[in-house]
């Protein structure tokens, strides 16, 4: 055979029969996969083996690591399969393409390189002048309300993360925001932990706003059976949208409880910031003016697309179905919702409250994600089961922020129970109670600054690991409005 490789002397009866051989082992039996896998990350160059890898997945039903393993092959799985791999061509024209934008890369850094000194004299401008010409800048106006990116949380239990993310990044079409990244979270029994290790596994990079082609960049090795790209970047955007999209959640939630509250949408912000006790949220945020109007018309099309279905026999647009105290709206849409353009439908539910008796946890949960935990005092059988609501907010009870109720008390559905800080921060982990729940000064501020009046609380036994992750920053509203209540004397049941 002389120096024949070994892609020119294995015929195709030998392919199609799987009986064949890679880097001298006879390639017949299932477990041989295992063997594949390690061969292609050993020889990468070899297309006959990544030839052979993509029969298997595709025997195997997974179509979308076939198509990976099928362009890697090349010229061999044309010869075998006697015409070009459809993707092949996009991904070359991507490439291509991805060729040019280096090279414009490069050379706006040689350029960039080259005006330094002029930069640097521009820095001797006046900063008063630099502020007026940046406020009269278009950019400085914007409205705020085109997402800039989006995120998709592929769950443990997808065996095949990376078709899942495309598949969701391609079903949202032109709502797809320039940039997608796909992420996976830290779970445990069942809760997947917002503050826990993230994951990246690939990003999506559109060429243009509305285009077709996509640049995909692949950040995991073990997902993608290949050298990953750096994924440096994906991970400082990622953090910077994990701020934005927690105050999304906030105003999302405060909307949908106005909404339930009033029985209409809410016209500005400013309606959801209010004097005790229509105080819905506890102030406004960073970025919550310039997103509201952009998270409102994201909320009426979802809730839109709600009305064409059944719930229990009724319109899930109805207020009762769709918004009563302690039920949802059902009915899934693939509608992305958020300020940074989300794909999940799942998200458009309010926060939620979740108090854990028996590991004295609370938690504040979005679907099955915890968003946020704090350890909390309890009065054993005296702290009700059972779901509740937040009736009723208040600052510095009785008129105090370091009285037995702290700075910051929720009432629990008109009744004597309560979640309140406390002066007794020792008894935090305990069944010290009378029954209300029990916080740190800086936790239940948190807190109420996180969940909307009208907000669900869920009190019940065994719910949450025993480790959750803190955040390593706190959550804040800016307050607007008097949120105090001095004409009325409480007296939970501290």
């Amino acid at each position: 055979m002389g120096k024949k490789s070994l892609e020119e002397n294995i015929s195709k009866t030998d392919i199609k029969s799987r009986t064949c051989l890679v880097g001298g082992k006879r390639m017949d039996k299932p477990e041989d996969l295992l063997y594949l896998k390690q061969f292609v990350k050993q020889h990468p160059d070899n297309k006959m083996g990544w030839y052979l890898l993509g029969k298997h997945y595709l025997e195997a039903g997974k179509e979308g690591k076939a198509n990976y393993c099928f362009i890697q092959a090349g010229d061999i799985y044309e010869a075998f399969e006697q015409e070009a791999h459809p993707l092949a061509e996009r991904e070359l024209e991507q490439l291509k393409e991805w060729g040019r934008l280096q090279k414009k890369k490069r050379l706006t850094r040689k350029v960039v390189i080259a005006l330094i000194p002029l930069l640097l004299a521009a820095l001797l401008v006046p900063l008063s002048d630099f502020k007026n010409k940046s406020a009269e800048s278009p950019a400085s106006t914007s409205s705020g309300l085109e997402p800039q990116l989006g995120v998709v949380i592929v769950p443990q239990q997808i065996g095949q993360p990376i078709g899942y993310a495309m598949d969701t990044i391609i079903k949202a079409g032109g709502d797809a925001p320039d940039l997608s990244i796909a992420i996976r979270l830290q779970e445990k029994d069942g809760w997947a932990q917002w503050n826990g290790r993230m994951k990246p596994l690939l990003s999506v990079q559109r060429e243009k706003s509305g285009s077709d082609k996509m640049d995909v960049s692949m950040h995991d090795r073990e997902t993608c059976l290949c050298v990953p790209g750096d994924g440096s970047a994906v991970k400082d955007a990622y953090r910077k949208w994990k701020s934005a999209q927690e105050m999304h959640w906030t105003l999302a939630s405060g909307i949908h409880h106005f909404r339930r509250l009033y029985g209409k949408w809410p016209a500005a912000l400013e309606e959801l910031i209010r004097p005790y006790p229509q105080n819905i949220l506890a102030g406004e945020g960073e970025g919550m003016k310039e997103s509201f109007p952009y998270v409102l018309a994201k909320l009426k099309q979802v809730d839109a697309a709600g009305k064409t279905e059944r719930v229990d026999g009724q319109s899930s647009g109805s207020t009762k179905a769709s918004h009563g105290q302690n039920g949802e709206k059902q009915g899934a849409s693939r509608t992305p919702i958020g300020t940074n353009g989300l794909f999940q439908a799942e998200w458009s539910k309010p926060l939620e409250i979740v108090v854990d008796v028996s590991s004295h946890q609370l938690a504040v949960v979005q679907g099955d994600m915890v968003i946020r935990s704090y350890k909390v005092g309890l009065g054993g059988d005296r702290t009700p089961e059972g779901s509740f609501y937040i009736s009723e907010k208040v600052r510095d009870p009785n008129g105090t922020e370091d009285g037995i109720f702290g700075s910051r008390g929720m009432t629990l559905s008109d009744t004597l129970y309560a979640i309140h800080g406390t002066d007794d921060p020792d008894s935090i982990g305990k069944d010290e109670s009378l029954g209300c729940i029990r916080m740190r000064k800086a936790d239940v501020e948190e807190l109420y600054d996180v969940v909307p009046l009208g907000t669900k609380v869920t009190i019940k036994n065994g719910t949450f690991p025993s480790e959750l992750k803190p955040s390593a920053e706190r959550f804040r509203l800016e307050p607007k409005e008097n949120e105090t209540n001095p004409v009325k004397v409480y007296r939970w049941l501290s």
